[in-house]
């Protein structure tokens, strides 16, 4: 039934309407007038859209999936939330023609607020507005505290509103084990996934149990959770893409494909799941499929946001392989033209060296393994360390090998205690006819890490906490993407800032190693207890 109260809340919002039919957008806009609305604009196009949103906040937008050339409508909403263009009270709902499996389950990834099949009436839009509207005003303040990361307070609401039991419990407890475990929180999320199952079977509660196992090595049975969820729900995509990275992850490569090529037919328009499946059958030497999906990714990206440079490095080593020297260059000189970022381009560069090495081009090859040298000198502490490794391979090949080994040691400095990089390491040395010349070298910069950590844990247990928050930030400035001495320094910044109060240029220092932890690892458990340590600060004031 419409109601005054309906009619207001429609008067009292900001509409925008994205549809390249004036027919459509005329309908639209009648439709919204006779529910209330007051506050109409519409977009005829992706980059009008676009331009709208840069300028405006709107409450509601009502978007077609096809709108002619340039984006689609996916790609619209993408680039909306990604550059924080619409609120958390925007509610965003996909109004199309299209309702192929494939393309509604696709549309569904990028999880829009609802998603209406034309034609539509004014009683449907109606009915499916309020209901959305009014789910965005109940979750509102707990999005709020996740924007601030207050993750206490976010978890709190909550379980306020669930004893409340004022609706949208499904939700509910979605976002609240969505925030355990953002938060390090495993056992407490595991709990509620099992109380959850123990209830009905859902696929969302199934995946998220299973990926606490896979956070604890516990691969069996993340394996049969994951198993039982894409048999059951064939469509719950989630599920085979955490399949897929745990099958990786213990080296079942061929396994892997397989899913990401199932998860791929079923929503073929996923560039994250295309880029994956390039990657992984590119481990596998399997170059076919690699190319296909690379050359997807790329096809998907071209009016993305989400576009990214490493399909067209990925495709390039591809290219490489095959034979085809043109066309990786090629495709490494689009890195170039078409990314405005260092570490890609840098990137470009390592492996159009590689390339040419490949190909006999020594000349050019010991040309960028030079440029690549003097780069990494300023740079090579801060970058991913499979990047370092790469141009150490690069430059190891070349003949430098001193610039080559001091490479190697910063992936070990950073990377002491991942003996998969450390492996690696060490066949970039035998390449180099290093073998036992790296093989001590590695084995003096463990020994060194693991003695900067232990004198910064002695001191903090002589109480010389300056002294160790000293020692620790000089070991981050040589060490920035070493685990476990930010996590020394996080610690020696609490025990700071108990001894002395609140501080708040320390807080929002440790904070910050912690959100660099949480990125290296997502899965570090002592994340959420040295947050919970800094909130109890921040709160005795």
């Amino acid at each position: 039934m419409f109601t005054s109260d309906t009619h207001a809340a429609f008067a009292n919002k900001r509409f925008l309407i994205i549809d390249d039919f004036q027919g459509m957008r005329s309908m639209f806009r009648e439709m919204l007038k006779s529910c209330g609305a007051k506050d109409i604009d519409a977009a005829s196009n992706g980059a009008e859209a676009i331009s709208i949103l840069e300028k405006n906040k709107y409450d509601v937008v009502l978007c077609d999936y096809n709108l002619g050339l340039g984006r689609n409508g996916q790609q619209v909403m993408e680039e909306a939330k990604f550059r924080n263009l619409i609120g958390l009270a925007t509610a965003w709902v996909v109004v199309s023609a299209e309702k192929t499996a494939e393309m509604v389950i696709g549309a569904a990834e990028y999880v829009p607020d609802d998603y209406i099949v034309k034609p539509v009436n004014e009683a449907t839009v109606r009915a499916r507005l309020a209901k959305v509207m009014d789910r965005k005003a109940a979750l509102l303040d707990i999005e709020k505290a996740v924007k601030a990361k207050d993750y206490k307070q976010a978890i709190a609401l909550c379980d306020q509103k669930l004893a409340e039991r004022s609706g949208y419990t499904s939700d509910l407890l979605r976002m609240k084990t969505n925030l355990l475990l953002q938060s390090g929180q495993r056992d407490k999320a595991k709990a509620v996934f099992e109380q959850i199952l123990a209830q009905r079977d859902i696929p969302w509660a199934k995946t998220g149990l299973a990926k606490i196992h896979l956070l604890n090595k516990e691969y069996d049975e993340a394996r049969r959770l994951l198993n039982e969820v894409v048999e059951e729900s064939r469509t719950y995509l989630e599920g085979y893409d955490l399949l897929a990275k745990m099958l990786e992850e213990i080296g079942e490569l061929d396994e892997a494909q397989y899913v990401l090529i199932r998860s791929a037919e079923l929503s073929p328009n996923s560039i994250s799941r295309q880029k994956s499946l390039g990657e992984i059958a590119q481990k596998r030497g399997d170059l076919e499929v690699a190319e296909k999906a690379f050359r997807k990714t790329i096809s998907l990206g071209e009016n993305s946001i989400l576009k990214t440079p490493a399909a067209y490095l990925g495709l390039a080593k591809v290219c490489s392989e095959k034979g085809n020297t043109s066309e990786a260059v090629r495709l490494l000189g689009e890195v170039h033209k078409t990314f405005d970022d260092p570490e890609a381009t840098l990137h470009a560069k390592i492996i159009e060296g590689a390339v040419y090495s490949k190909s006999g081009d020594l000349n050019n090859a010991r040309k960028l393994a030079a440029e690549v040298a003097t780069i990494m000198k300023e740079s090579a502490a801060r970058l991913p360390a499979q990047v370092t490794l790469e141009a150490a391979d690069l430059i190891m090949g070349t003949g430098d090998k001193d610039t080559a080994s001091e490479l190697l040691k910063v992936v070990v400095k950073n990377n002491h205690e991942n003996e998969t990089l450390i492996d690696q390491v060490k066949g970039v040395f035998a390449k180099g006819n290093m073998e036992e010349q790296g093989g001590a070298m590695v084995e003096d910069m463990r020994r060194e890490v693991v003695q900067t950590n232990n004198k910064a844990v002695a001191l903090a247990k002589e109480g010389k906490l300056e002294e160790a928050v000293s020692l620790m930030r000089n070991a981050k400035g040589m060490m920035p993407n070493n685990k476990r001495v930010l996590l020394n320094l996080t610690y020696a910044m609490i025990l700071l800032l108990k001894k002395n109060g609140r501080e708040a240029a320390l807080e929002r220092e440790a904070r910050d190693c912690l959100d660099r932890i949480q990125k290296l690892d997502p899965g570090e458990k002592l994340c959420a207890d040295y947050r919970a340590m800094i909130e109890e600060i921040a709160a005795a004031g």
